[in-house]
């Protein structure tokens, strides 16, 4: 049985800069997969190559069993690969339903997106009480609960997160990484790049470990989490 998400090869380049360099990795239907690495290893970068929005300049990315190639960012979307991105880029002026309405849009009028603005009050309490509110007027926490529910309001196969928990406060964090163990427990398949390394690992079925381009170290989450190379870099462990 193949992967749900099968990456070979990827080159990702700006300009003559390459700043990715020829990766390969899997996800597997039900699994939470991490990419670890410092700032400008390539994270975000290979995420936005996924999601449609970088054209890639070698390699191919095949998502349940089709090619992406030269596929547009809206029609990724169509096909269940949702994107959460780095810094959020919720719509500040609207409403936070209004936003996750925007967040179903592939659906047209389907009748149960009405359940599922409920189940993300469900899963994030704090959106129902700030429903009416202009999202732009949420704390960064907030803010964050609202793109991860805006994502999953396509209902996707695959749910990508690029740093969740960025400039959140530990208290914050804690609730958003265990938002993100309770989809899994759900089934709910994700690819997560998180700056919290040990948070990462110790939710990811597997994990890559990114530098300056190129995969340099992969495993299990539990195996990396007590890797010593991986403890002394991103653990901050001597």
């Amino acid at each position: 049985m193949s992967a749900l998400l099968e990456v070979n090869e990827l080159r990702v380049a700006y300009g003559k800069v390459e700043a990715v360099k020829g990766i390969s990795f899997t996800v597997d239907a039900g699994q939470v997969v991490t990419l670890i690495g410092t700032n400008g290893a390539g994270k975000t970068t290979t995420l936005q190559a996924l999601s449609g929005q970088l054209l890639p300049s070698a390699g191919s990315i095949r998502f349940d069993g089709q090619d992406l190639a030269g596929v547009p960012a809206h029609k990724v979307v169509s096909l269940g690969l949702a994107h959460s991105p780095e810094g959020r880029h919720i719509f500040p002026r609207l409403t936070v339903e209004e936003n996750l309405l925007l967040g179903a849009y592939i659906r047209k009028d389907d009748p149960s997106i009405a359940e599922d603005i409920e189940r993300s009050y469900e899963l994030f309490p704090r959106l129902r009480e700030r429903r009416s509110q202009p999202a732009g007027t949420m704390s960064g926490g907030e803010q964050q609960m609202l793109a991860m529910a805006r994502a999953l309001m396509c209902r996707p196969s695959l749910l990508m997160l690029d740093e969740p928990s960025m400039g959140l406060s530990p208290i914050m964090m804690q609730k958003i990484m265990a938002t993100v163990a309770e989809l899994k427990a759900s089934g709910t398949t994700i690819l997560l790049v998180e700056q919290n390394a040990r948070a990462a690992l110790a939710l990811a079925d597997h994990a890559y470990v990114m530098e300056t381009g190129r995969i340099v170290l992969s495993g299990t989450g539990a195996e990396l989490l007590h890797d010593e190379s991986v403890r002394k870099a991103y653990l901050g462990e001597d």
